[in-house]
Formats: structure tokens, C-alpha cells, sequence
């Protein structure tokens, strides 16, 4: 049976307001987006755009729920294709140096930024992104190490998760002009350390 084409329209133009509103959103921050800037980007109404997402805060929290999704299947691929966590971790880190590269930030780093004024769903869904990152990397640092990882001071694989992950968010907003290359050598530095 053939798609129902008005179903696929709808949801190719939810598509279209998502990936516009996440790269705008990447590159300006949760605040600095509206409707009306969505809608002249995008050449449509904004009652098109509610139409899809009654309110910033359900079209933020999709935004999220679909970025968390696709790090998932990221982070599941890197895992069956990579067997070494220093692989797997410049893997990782690579993804977010190609944000960088497009001219933004992590999605959910910036929206963190943002936090006191975010919607109590979306706030949601981007604490559990961080979650979900600590967990992940908790899980294949544990896999090489029970401890450490020779990282002084640092007593636990959750412990060095939560130090790679802040070096990972905060070098995306600190390095001069977010330069990918810098952000490569910061990385590849603290991963020399815990994969060594």
C-alpha cells in the first residue's frame, strides 16, 4: 500500500522546521529562536509551524528526543565498529568536532546554557542526554578500567566519564574561534591520558 502523501508532506515539513530550528538553535541558542525566524526560513506560516508544534517548549523538546536518538545510534555504531576504547573514544569525540567544523555547538550544550529559562520537558530531555552520555562512557572506560584510569584524583570509570564529558562540552564553548583542529588536540590530549 502506497504511503498516504498527505502523512509523508506533514511529516517532511516537521523534518524541514526541526533541522532548521536545531541548526539555528546550535548556532544562536534556545532564546535567540523564534517562529517568525523559523517560518521566513523556511518559507511557511507560523501557524504552519504550530500546526506541527503547538509551543516552542513541545518543538524543543522533539528537537532534543530526536538529537538524543541519533547520538544513540551514533554511539552504537562506534561501539560495534570500534574495539579499543582510544578508538572508540576519538570516535566519539570526532562527532562533536564536526559540529564544530558546521559551525555550531552540541545541541544540548548550548540549550544547558539556557537552562534556567528552558521549559521544564525540554530541560528534561536535555538532563538525560548528559545521562545518557555519562553512562555510555562510564560503560566502555569500565571495560578497560575498575579505577581511574591513572587519572589522579579520580577513583571510578563514572569519575572520568564525567571529567571527559565537561572537557568535551566546555572545550566546544571556550577554545578561540571554536576551532576544530584546537578542539581535536585538547581532546586527543585528556584521551592519550585515560586510554594510555
Amino acid at each position: 500500500m502506497p504511503p498516504d502523501t498527505a502523512t509523508t508532506d506533514r511529516s517532511d515539513t516537521a523534518d524541514r522546521i526541526l533541522d532548521c530550528a536545531q541548526e539555528r538553535i546550535q548556532r544562536c541558542g534556545y532564546n535567540a529562536v523564534s517562529y517568525g525566524d523559523l517560518a521566513d526560513a523556511l518559507d511557511l506560516t507560523t501557524t504552519a509551524i504550530h500546526y506541527h508544534f503547538p509551543s516552542k517548549a513541545d518543538l524543543g523538546e522533539a528537537l532534543v528526543t530526536r538529537y538524543r536518538e541519533e547520538n544513540e545510534a551514533q554511539r552504537a555504531a562506534i561501539y560495534r565498529d570500534e574495539s579499543t576504547l582510544r578508538a572508540r573514544l576519538e570516535q566519539y569525540v570526532e562527532g562533536y568536532a564536526g559540529v564544530l567544523e558546521a559551525g555550531g555547538v552540541c545541541l544540548c550544550g548550548i540549550l544547558s546554557s539556557d537552562a534556567s529559562t528552558l521549559p521544564d520537558g525540554v530541560r528534561a530531555e536535555v538532563r538525560a542526554f548528559f545521562a545518557d552520555q555519562v553512562d555510555w562512557l562510564t560503560q566502555i572506560i569500565a571495560e578497560e578500567y575498575d579505577d581511574g584510569a591513572g587519572l589522579e584524583g579520580y577513583d571510578s570509570p563514572r569519575q572520568v566519564a564525567h571529567l571527559l564529558l565537561a572537557t568535551i562540552e566546555g572545550a566546544m564553548l571556550t577554545l578561540p574561534a571554536r576551532d576544530p583542529a584546537a578542539y581535536r588536540t585538547t581532546l586527543h590530549r585528556l584521551i592519550n591520558i585515560i586510554a594510555a
